[in-house]
C-alpha cells in the first residue's frame, strides 16, 4: 500500500519534528540522529523515511555513510501556510495593545 503523505502529516509526529530540529543546524547520519532518541533505531529509520518521502529531508551519500539534511525549500511550504495565521494574530495583538493603552489610567 502506497500512502501519499504531505509535509503536514510528516510534522504531526513529535519525533519527526525533533529530527527536523536536529538536522536544521547540521547534516547527520541516521545513527547520530537515532542516538538522540530512546526509541529503537528502526523506528527512527521509519521517521527518516517519512521525512525523506515528504522531501523535508534530503539524503547525501558520503562514502559508506548517508547524511540527512534539511530541505529548506519544503519547509517554506509550512511557513507559507502559517503566514496568514501569523499576520492575523499580529493584527489582533496590535488591536489588543491599542485597547490596553487607551484604558491605562492617566496620572
Amino acid at each position: 500500500m502506497n500512502l501519499r503523505r504531505d509535509v503536514f502529516q510528516a510534522i504531526a509526529d513529535p519525533t519527526r519534528r525533533a529530527i527536523l530540529l536536529l538536522v536544521a543546524s547540521q547534516s547527520m547520519t541516521a545513527g547520530a540522529i537515532a542516538a538522540n532518541f530512546d526509541t529503537a533505531r528502526p523506528t527512527v529509520s521509519k521517521h527518516l523515511h517519512i521525512l525523506t518521502e515528504c522531501e523535508l529531508l534530503r539524503q547525501e551519500q558520503s562514502g559508506r555513510e548517508v547524511y540527512y539534511h534539511l530541505n529548506p525549500g519544503k519547509m517554506k511550504d509550512i511557513a507559507n501556510f502559517l503566514e496568514p495565521f501569523r499576520v492575523m494574530w499580529d493584527e489582533r495583538f496590535n488591536r489588543l495593545e491599542n485597547v490596553m493603552r487607551s484604558r491605562t489610567p492617566k496620572k
